[in-house]
């Protein structure tokens, strides 16, 4: 009885391989139309994370200029300058693929810097950054300190978002149309 069985099967397999195998040209392109439609759908979300990415070059970058500017500041008494850049000890770029960076005020006497980081194309898909780093009186111990702040664009340099060059003038609030970042 086995062995009638083990017939059977190699009969079929053999009478099998004889058949036309193959995908219909409907279901090819059902398989192209739903991969069209995954990619639509995914295509915008990856753009914007790859946006998303570039920009926490600048956050990360005016984030190290506040915290260096602080330093330089219990160190001389003074913010740095742009003259001062490399001063800081920061050992990166003034401008990079996505970013330029520049120091706005600052210097001898100054009691507020403000880090800028501008995007390099105008009309970049990147929002722009500022940074300001200035000297506050604690109101519970009346002791001056310094005081940091990071700021976004509310819109994208494309969008008609802010270029990055305002100022920062109070070291806990942020310019028009910026938004501070925690």
């Amino acid at each position: 009885m086995k062995t009638e069985l083990k017939a059977k099967f190699l009969q079929h397999i053999l009478n099998k391989k004889n058949e036309n195998e193959g995908f219909t040209l409907i279901e090819l392109l059902v398989v192209i139309i739903i991969i069209g439609i995954l990619s639509a759908i995914a295509l915008p979300s990856f753009l914007n994370q790859a946006n998303k990415a570039k920009q926490s070059e600048s956050k990360t970058y005016i984030g190290s200029m506040n915290r260096a500017q602080q330093a330089f500041y219990l160190e001389k008494n003074a913010f740095a300058s742009q003259a001062d850049f490399g001063s800081l000890g920061l050992g990166i770029a003034t401008q990079t693929t996505n970013y330029i960076y520049k120091i706005a005020g600052g210097g001898a006497g100054a009691s507020i810097v403000t880090n800028q980081a501008s995007t390099v194309v105008n009309l970049a898909p990147l929002k722009t950054y500022v940074g300001g780093v200035g000297v506050a009186v604690q109101s519970g111990t009346s002791e001056a300190t310094t005081v940091a702040i990071l700021c976004e664009a509310d819109k994208a340099r494309v969008n008609g978002g802010a270029d990055g060059s305002d100022a920062i003038t109070d070291p806990t609030s942020c310019p028009t149309n910026y938004t501070a970042l925690k």
